[in-house]
């Protein structure tokens, strides 16, 4: 973890100047510049609140700000693992040419990411002061909250930057799981009140960590409550380890990777 250190300090001027030339590309390719930052997550966030409020006729109290906390989560994490697979790949140029730390290719489309959450979040604090939601000092959680969550999300995507050189059929099989996982996470229902089956909602809530995640977040900012902590500190430290012995491998195999590539 040293190296991992020592790296971070060298590359960080490389990171920052990276994940901000991205985000800059990305608003020039778009008619809508930085306006479609606000707009794709609040598209997403009227068309679960339409089907499930409208359509579904939803109960849950604040149901757009609900939506909205869930969405946000998961879309860092679903865009971070899918993008993960084939970083390597699509940054062959770089790889091939010049060494360059693989994991800071991870890092850089993190940032973009995290960019992309934050204004998401930022939607969702509008959200709540319009829908008049209460506002307590709970909401200090949200950061730990947030922490746990990306560090969790690069720990699993460092496991999969890695098996995505080698296996290029991966992606296919991450989207699929991604999929199933999403409709077990309740993004646009709430697990708690749902699942009446005790076992099955301990399976969901606690042992899915992004349902575990969204849970907390919603307990915090739209329900003044405190976070149920054990499980998400378990999480914390799982990520921890995920992205150490993903670190650890992609040291160890970095070199190989340019021989795929080629």
């Amino acid at each position: 973890m040293k190296r991992f250190i020592n790296d971070l300090k060298k590359y960080k001027n490389y990171i920052a100047y990276a994940t901000w030339a991205e985000l800059k590309t990305e608003v020039i390719n778009s008619y809508l510049g930085w306006a479609w930052m606000i707009l794709e997550p609040l598209a997403f966030m009227l068309i679960y609140v339409f089907i499930a409020g409208v359509i579904f006729k939803s109960t849950v109290q604040y149901f757009p700000v609900f939506v909205f906390i869930g969405l946000s989560i998961w879309n860092f994490f679903n865009k971070m693992v899918v993008a993960s697979v084939k970083i390597v790949a699509n940054n062959r140029d770089t790889v091939t040419k010049v060494y360059l730390p693989k994991f800071v290719l991870l890092l850089v489309k993190m940032g973009v990411n995290i960019f992309k959450m934050i204004v998401s979040f930022a939607l969702v604090f509008l959200f709540m002061i319009f829908y008049k939601v209460p506002i307590t000092w709970n909401v200090l959680w949200f950061i730990p909250i947030l922490i746990v969550t990306i560090v969790f999300t690069f720990g699993v995507c460092t496991i999969m930057m890695h098996f995505g050189v080698f296996a290029e059929d991966l992606s296919n099989l991450v989207n699929i799981a991604l999929r199933m996982v999403f409709y077990l996470t309740g993004i646009f229902f709430d697990i708690s009140t749902k699942v009446h089956n005790v076992l099955y909602r301990t399976i969901l809530l606690d042992l899915n960590p992004l349902a575990n995640f969204i849970f907390n977040m919603r307990n915090v900012l739209i329900y003044s409550s405190s976070p149920v902590g054990m499980w998400t500190l378990i999480w914390f430290f799982v990520g921890i380890l995920l992205s150490m012995i993903g670190i650890n491998t992609i040291y160890k195999y970095e070199n190989t990777y340019v021989k795929v590539m080629r």
